[in-house]
Parts: structure tokens; C-alpha cells; sequence
């Protein structure tokens, strides 16, 4: 059902031009699916996508939308085929690639056999930490979590930067541009 909501946002917001009803909707396609995830016992996932998903980009969008239009503007040329032929077979594949992966919450998944028992019964004794998510997160997970902050951090960066170059514009550049 929660998919099935998924699916209605996304529709919605494809088709509205109101940009301000697409950022909520957008923050809320975010909260789902942070829901998803606690459902699927992904706590810590769920957390990270609703802090980020729904509150910081929400709050961006919301901040480059006071810099620009509420309205989205129609495209001036017809929109082209092949992007669109692209996202679908770039799904396709995505989706068949799918089929091989073990049903979710398998105990004889690859993973339950092999890297699930690691972590329990080692990571104490590794690490040092009493929390195994922590422990996977900080020690085993750390370059890989090092790399998203990383990521994060750039985006904010980039951001900002549009943002301020946005400012420092004197009204008539705006206009020899249009």
C-alpha cells in the first residue's frame, strides 16, 4: 500500500506546476519512504532519509524557490523521445537485474550465511562498541560512510554557491539573459 502512495506522489508531481506543492510533495514522497524503511527495520536508514530526504532538501528547495518563480515554466520545445527511452529501458533492466536477488528477509540469503554472523559475533571484540549498528557503521562501514558525508558535504557546498552567485547578480545581467 505504502508503494501504491509512492506511485500517486510521484504521478502528482509529474503533472502539477505549482513548485511549491511539488517541494512538499517531494518532502513527503521523502517520509514514506523513510516509513518504508522503518517497516523494513532499517532504522538507521530511515533516520538518515528523513533528515536528509524530507528536512534538509526540502529546506533548500524551499530557499532556491524564494530566489525564483512559484510557477514552473512549459518547455519551449517538444519534449524529446529518447530521454524517455532511456529512463524506461535503464528501469527494465534495473528491475531484471532483481530477479536473481535472494526474497527479502531470506535466512539462507548469502548474506545471513556469511557477513550477518561476522558482525554479531566479532564485532564486539573488534570494535569494542556494544551497539552492532554503530560498530558497522563507524569501523567496518567507515570509508563508505566517509564518502556519503563527503558527498553530502559537496552538495551543500555546491548549493551554496549557486545560491550566492544567484545574489550577486545585478538585475539587468538577468535580463540580457532572457
Amino acid at each position: 500500500m505504502l508503494l501504491a502512495f509512492l506511485v500517486v506522489i510521484a504521478f502528482a508531481v509529474i503533472h502539477l506546476r505549482d513548485l511549491v506543492a511539488i517541494i512538499m510533495l517531494a518532502g513527503l514522497y521523502s517520509l514514506v519512504t523513510a516509513i518504508i524503511f522503518v517497516v523494513m527495520d532499517a532504522v538507521d536508514v530511515a533516520f538518515t532519509e528523513a533528515a536528509v530526504g524530507a528536512g534538509i532538501s526540502t529546506v533548500l528547495m524551499l530557499a532556491t524557490l524564494s530566489l525564483t518563480g512559484r510557477l514552473r515554466r512549459e518547455p519551449r520545445r517538444p519534449r524529446a523521445l529518447i530521454p524517455i527511452i532511456v529512463v524506461i529501458l535503464t528501469g527494465v533492466t534495473l528491475i531484471y537485474g532483481t530477479f536473481d536477488m535472494p526474497h527479502y528477509g531470506d535466512p539462507d540469503a548469502p548474506v545471513q550465511q556469511h557477513v550477518a554472523p561476522r558482525y554479531i559475533n566479532d564485532s564486539p571484540n573488534e570494535v569494542g562498541v556494544p551497539n552492532m549498528v554503530t560498530s558497522v557503521l563507524a569501523s567496518y562501514r567507515g570509508f563508505d560512510t566517509l564518502g556519503e558525508v563527503a558527498v553530502i558535504f559537496t552538495a551543500g557546498i555546491a548549493v551554496m554557491v549557486l545560491l550566492m552567485n544567484r545574489r550577486r547578480r545585478r538585475p539587468d545581467e538577468d535580463k540580457e539573459q532572457s
